[in-house]
């Protein structure tokens, strides 16, 4: 949940500065576990629901999230480093 909100944060605070309208953000996520202890996240999926955001802007939001996960998102960055992070946008 610490991750969603990290990254829901930046992203919304990207699109904001580029002006992008965006009406409600919402993130789902689920994840696989290592079978043994430590059961460490080895692979997290995000899935990204927009509403609001025009077709035209999807290479804007695909950007934010893309600098949230490779340089903003503290959260993500105190994880594992072979962590796999799979994210998906619907809604735009």
């Amino acid at each position: 949940m610490g991750l969603m909100g990290c990254m829901a944060i930046d992203v919304l605070m990207i699109l904001q500065k580029g002006r992008v309208k965006v009406d409600s953000l919402e993130i789902s996520g689920d994840g696989d576990r290592n079978p043994e202890p430590p059961r460490y996240f080895k692979r997290i999926r995000l899935t990204f629901l927009l509403s609001g955001v025009p077709a035209e802007a999807r290479p804007r939001v695909d950007r934010a999230i893309e600098l949230s996960s490779e340089k903003y998102c503290s959260v993500l960055h105190s994880l594992r480093q072979d962590l796999e992070l799979e994210t998906v946008v619907e809604g735009v």
